[in-house]
């Protein structure tokens, strides 16, 4: 149960998953917020008018998935790091999942990374594909991860493989 274990249940998710038509069309957004809390950079932050405007401050976000063209610019905007943005147009094989990051250090593009899903279990290996990491995202870092296809609905996280 999520106010419990703070992991989401399958219904939980459900509620804010995209269809897979979407997922065929390429990158979108998925905001994996859960709670009422007053917040809303997200919306302020999306040019494609994806996020729906909250009618309540405490609304947790609505993302229109037809609008959504999966650039992130919500992800370093979100105080509580709960966007992600999914490509399942990636490759055959592997998905793209991009996450938003604040540790150090920060990763290196090409470095393969143990990916880790919501409960913070090793799920797959993945190669670092980019790494957004520019002013205006205020140090939150996007990463570009490379993941097999099967795991991109799973993959929220991930760890270095050995300390540098």
């Amino acid at each position: 149960m999520l106010a419990e274990t703070g992991i989401p249940t399958k219904e939980n998710l459900a509620s804010i998953m995209p269809p897979d038509e979407r997922l065929a069309q390429g990158p979108v957004a998925i905001a994996e917020c859960f709670q009422n809390i007053p917040c809303d950079p997200c919306y302020h932050s999306c040019k494609q008018g994806a996020i729906q405007e909250f009618q309540d401050i405490n609304d947790r976000p609505q993302i229109d998935f037809n609008k959504c063209n999966g650039c992130g610019s919500c992800m370093s905007r979100c105080p509580g790091l709960a966007i992600f943005v999914v490509d399942a147009t990636y490759g055959d094989n592997e998905a793209l999942v991009k996450i938003p990051y604040e540790f150090l250090p920060i990763p290196e593009v090409g470095e393969i990374v143990t990916a880790i899903n919501r409960a913070g279990q090793p799920v797959a290996d993945a190669k670092i594909i980019k790494v957004q990491n520019t002013k205006v995202q205020d140090r939150t870092a996007i990463i570009w991860l490379a993941v097999p296809k099967e795991y991109m609905m799973e993959v929220r996280h991930f760890k270095v493989k050995e300390v540098r």
